[in-house]
């Protein structure tokens, strides 16, 4: 029996060392998501004050964390692919490819961007809420060119998340993000084709106006 006591003793502290080195893994990937995401709001926040060069200095600090997110977990693919991890890596890429929409380049794909199918997915509908603010400050300016290509992008992402038909617990939360996209891909064509049709009727009647004289 001291033999069978000895060798639980011997489990238990194995056990308890591998708990430990997990916890300490597990607080660190909380830390580095946190830093994920103050920078995703960093690289968004830029994108709007019209300072690509500080989105783009706090992008490059973004990627690297990441990568160093991705490092970390490697051993520990249950956290990795959890919600806490998930949660930082979708507003990476919502970050990211919003950097990619303002700065007229091609969107990245998951492998480029180095993350799982899942946090993509949802970054890529959560982008569609940064584009109808884009939209919003496109109309503002009279760019209705400009309004209409983003909204044709709006367009395309959700029909093409809407493609994805899979329960929830194998994409979890892009469905709901579909919902949201499908609205605001909804209030953004009527918004745009009210404005487009009350500019033309305005140039009309300055026309008239003129002809008058």
């Amino acid at each position: 029996m001291e033999g069978v006591v000895s060798t639980l003793e011997s489990i238990i502290e194995a056990v308890d060392s591998y708990l430990a080195d997990r916890d300490k893994v597990r607080e660190a990937a909380i830390r580095l998501s946190r830093d994920v995401v103050r920078l995703s709001k960093s690289v968004v926040n830029s994108i709007y004050l019209g300072d690509l060069d500080a989105a783009s200095r706090a992008a490059l600090d973004m990627d690297s964390i990441v990568l160093k997110l991705r490092g970390l977990l490697e051993g520990y693919p249950d956290i990795y692919y959890s919600g806490l991890v998930y949660n930082a890596l979708s507003e990476y890429v919502e970050a990211s490819l919003f950097l990619d929409v303002v700065s007229g380049r091609g969107l990245r794909s998951f492998e480029e961007l180095g993350v799982p199918p899942v946090p993509y997915l949802q970054g890529l509908g959560d982008l569609a809420g940064e584009l109808r603010r884009l939209v919003l400050d496109k109309v503002r300016g009279e760019d209705f060119e400009g309004a209409w290509r983003l909204y044709r992008l709006m367009e395309a992402i959700y029909m093409g998340l809407a493609k994805l038909n899979y329960v929830d617990a194998l994409i979890p939360g892009v469905r709901h993000r579909v919902d949201v996209a499908r609205r605001l891909v909804d209030e953004t064509l009527a918004l745009l084709v009210d404005l487009e049709s009350r500019r033309r009727l305005q140039e009309s009647l300055r026309a008239s106006r003129a002809l008058e004289f």
